[in-house]
């Protein structure tokens, strides 16, 4: 297991200042839009904002429980409350903090230490908490920061009238994105034995990759709801069911009672709407091809079906600079995807053992304290 480190240590605090930030940011945007009489829009940015907190929340105090199964049902009672009025956030990065300053300022070197050393416990205690804080961003990433990144990208197209809020609404959200992102591959190289360490190169490499394949996503569904807002609508629930179907194909174990399993479908599906997800911790060469492939057809179909359906906007400066601005994004992303695939990403996701169906499946679920939450959940 690698060490939680200093540098680590401020990255966490950094990301902690970061989540309060966009939480601050989303009520200002939304607040600006009421004050502007554009009610319908402060209530989607709050609706993006509650729908994430919500499910973020239960995911959390689910695993709270599945950890501390057998111990003080006071302390998890709580947890629980504070989970009920949305701050459930707030105690896991307080849990990372106590144990990442533990290691990273007041524990010895454990170079060579047993996993009975308590500074070994320690290391893993706190990498187990950024572990789960990454996991928990990924879905409020998809359910709310990429949504909202969206809907200010539409609005800015739609009305060509902007205001400083609206830019501060889309720099937040690139920043968010591509936090959770990069942060989210360091946890998953820290918790799952056989991974390589993340370096600069690789970490940019993947950042890029992800960062500018989902930009060009945006831009083509902003592009499609200009032209009609019930084909975009029609799109996106065609796309949801498409991804949901592929989970429920794929007999995800992720949680143990089956009505968490198909929340945590219904959110992977909504991520599978924006970016490619591997559920099942296997070789995706085909899938991903599939994936990036469709939505690359899909895109150019967008710009042509403008070119048929209103052929006097390609004049227009915007759709020149949009179109650009997607295909140029959708190309380069690709090609940052295929230099990450060839040089940076590791072949082997975990062990022999661990990367069997039986981990994966109910034997899986005795040991997740123990293996870590990583082992049912891999996105690439």
């Amino acid at each position: 297991m690698m060490k939680f480190t200093k540098q680590n240590f401020f990255f966490l605090v950094g990301g902690m200042i970061i989540y309060v930030a966009d939480i601050g940011v989303d009520f200002w945007v939304a607040s600006r839009y009421f004050c502007q009489g554009q009610y319908s829009w402060s209530i989607l940015i709050l609706c993006f904002r509650g729908l994430s907190s919500i499910i973020t929340q239960i995911f959390s105090y689910e695993w709270f429980k599945n950890d501390w199964e057998g111990t003080d049902t006071g302390k998890l009672k709580l947890v629980f409350l504070v989970h009920l009025f949305l701050c459930g956030m707030f105690v896991r990065y307080w849990f990372a903090l106590k144990y990442g300053c533990q290691v990273a300022f007041k524990q010895t070197s454990s170079r060579g230490a047993s996993e009975a050393d308590p500074s070994t416990f320690i290391q893993k205690q706190a990498i187990d908490a950024v572990t789960d804080i990454n996991m928990l961003r990924v879905f409020k990433t998809f359910l709310e920061t990429t949504p909202q990144l969206f809907l200010q990208i539409y609005i800015l197209m739609e009305h060509g009238k902007t205001h400083f809020f609206q830019y501060a609404a889309i720099m937040m959200s690139f920043c968010g994105i591509s936090l959770s992102m990069v942060d989210y591959q360091i946890s998953l190289r820290k918790s799952l034995p056989d991974k390589d360490e993340f370096r600069v190169l690789s970490k940019f490499t993947y950042l890029f990759y992800k960062l500018l394949t989902i930009t060009s996503w945006i831009l083509s569904i902003s592009l499609i709801t200009l032209l009609s807002v019930r084909i975009s609508v029609i799109l996106l629930i065609f796309l949801w069911i498409c991804g949901f179907t592929w989970t429920l194909k794929q007999h995800t174990t992720f949680c143990k009672s089956k009505k968490m399993e198909y929340l945590y479908r219904t959110v992977v599906g909504i991520i599978l709407i924006f970016s490619f997800f591997n559920i099942k911790g296997r070789r995706t060469k085909i899938c991903i091809s599939i994936y990036y492939a469709t939505h690359t057809v899909v895109t150019l179909g967008i710009l042509f079906v403008y070119m048929f359906w209103k052929p006097s906007i390609i004049k227009e400066i915007c759709f020149t600079v949009v179109s650009i601005l997607t295909i140029l994004s959708l190309v380069l992303g690709i090609i940052f995807l295929v230099v990450y695939y060839s040089h940076f990403h590791p072949t082997t996701y975990c062990g022999p053992q661990a990367c069997s169906d039986e981990v994966d499946g109910v034997a899986g679920q005795k040991d997740r304290v123990k293996t870590g939450r990583f082992q049912n959940f891999l996105m690439q």
